[in-house]
């Protein structure tokens, strides 16, 4: 083949917070590569994703997202430890052993479902 895959940067939906859904993943350790007003792309070493304003409840309910993570009990103790979930009104999980790895979910503002996962 003449081309590669070189990454995949799926669209986000933000719920009815917008600002507070930006906000939130500045938090979660995500940085703010641009803003172009509707659409937001965040970033954090090779995972992307484009944050949309936008608010679809039952596509946000069925919307999951994987994040490969090194240490996701490390994750897990920093957004424990900057309060995070409260500061968000998010919901976090416990860390469960699944098949692939060690998982760790996180419901977002929208309620999309962050599956943070150490393999």
């Amino acid at each position: 083949m003449d081309f590669q895959f070189q990454s995949l940067e799926p669209f986000v939906p933000s719920g009815k917070d917008f600002e507070g859904s930006k906000q939130l993943f500045q938090a979660l350790g995500f940085r703010l590569a641009w803003d172009a007003g509707d659409y937001a792309g965040f970033e954090n070493e090779s995972c992307k994703f484009i944050l949309q304003r936008y608010d679809h409840e039952e596509f946000a309910q069925n919307l999951m997202i994987s994040v490969q993570v090194s240490n996701v009990q490390a994750y897990r103790d920093f957004i424990l430890a900057n309060h995070i979930p409260e500061k968000f009104k998010i919901r976090i999980g416990t860390i469960t052993q699944q098949p692939y790895g060690q998982e760790m979910n996180l419901i977002d503002i929208a309620g999309v479902c962050w599956h943070f996962i150490q393999s």
